[in-house]
């Protein structure tokens, strides 16, 4: 991938230096860890067993209300945060501004192990993830090596998916879906708030891959990078998660997708360069 000349973006927080802290009973690692392990037994998101223990009574610590500072301008991963960031953002704009509306962009926090955000305390082994309350995504670097390393997804491209893909629950929450969909989650069963989260997952792949159009367009990425994405995709897929964890595959339990489904919906999104196609909610098939 050609990210060497992007724009860097200034909405970049780098919180690796500050130490996350929990305040009023909150848990422990040793309480996070038991939290992800009964997720993965359970097969929900961590986060959402963090909110709804959090919903339960336990006090969390307030996110900074002040922006912290921008990342060194020699870390060069960071800086190529700052550039993909920076492209999603000039993307966006101008994809909104044809339809007649700004887009206002998030910040991305920079973070090492755990980090307190207006979503709770959450521990980088829950991923990367985007909160709508502080329209702030969270990123640990680490995850990028795990991303190769343990899941064979290498390449600045296979990275740069994982980024858009939070831009694109930034999206879903600037157009009003996250809002109508926690409204609906809230009156629907285990099994059917599972079905509605792989929806909300795969929309936010088809929006990475509208970025992804418009990327291929100016000639930023070649096949090999697109084939790395969808690598990305096909890696990070719950069926392939669960038979890494458990040896078997639960699709009433799946919160994001198939290998498969990720798959093609990112692809969808790099072929149509358009929002309208990502409408995973209307799809009569995944």
């Amino acid at each position: 991938m050609r990210w060497e000349n992007l724009r860097r973006s200034d909405n970049v927080e780098d919180r690796r230096r500050q130490r996350a802290a929990r305040m009023g009973g909150g848990f422990g690692l040793g309480g996070l860890l038991l939290i992800l392990v009964v997720s993965v037994v359970l097969g929900k998101n961590p986060i959402e067993l963090l909110a709804l223990l959090q919903d339960s009574g336990v006090a969390t610590a307030p996110a900074d209300s002040a922006p912290a500072p921008a990342p060194p301008g020699d870390d060069k991963n960071a800086d190529f945060v700052r550039a993909i960031l920076g492209d999603t953002e000039d993307t966006w704009s101008a994809v909104f501004a044809r339809s007649g509306s700004q887009y206002q962009a998030p910040r991305l926090v920079l973070f090492r192990d755990a980090v307190e955000s207006a979503c709770g305390f959450q521990s980088a082994a829950v991923g990367p993830f985007y909160c709508p309350p502080d329209s702030r995504v969270y990123l640990d670097l680490g995850f990028f090596q795990e991303l190769s390393d343990r899941f064979g997804a290498p390449g600045d491209f296979a990275r740069a998916y994982v980024i858009a893909h939070e831009i694109g629950h930034h999206i879903q929450n600037l157009i009003g879906v996250s809002e109508k969909v926690n409204a609906q989650r809230s009156r629907l069963g285990e099994e059917q708030g599972n079905a509605l989260s792989v929806r909300v997952e795969l929309q936010a792949d088809c929006l990475a891959g509208v970025w992804g159009h418009y990327a291929k367009e100016r000639a930023l990425v070649d096949f090999a990078d697109v084939q790395a994405a969808l690598a990305a995709a096909t890696a990070i897929g719950d069926d392939r998660l669960q038979m890494r964890g458990r040896g078997y595959i639960a699709p009433e339990s799946f919160t994001h997708g198939s290998s498969q489904q990720r798959v093609r919906w990112f692809d969808t999104g790099m072929k149509a360069g358009d929002m309208k196609e990502c409408d995973t909610f209307a799809a009569r098939s995944l």
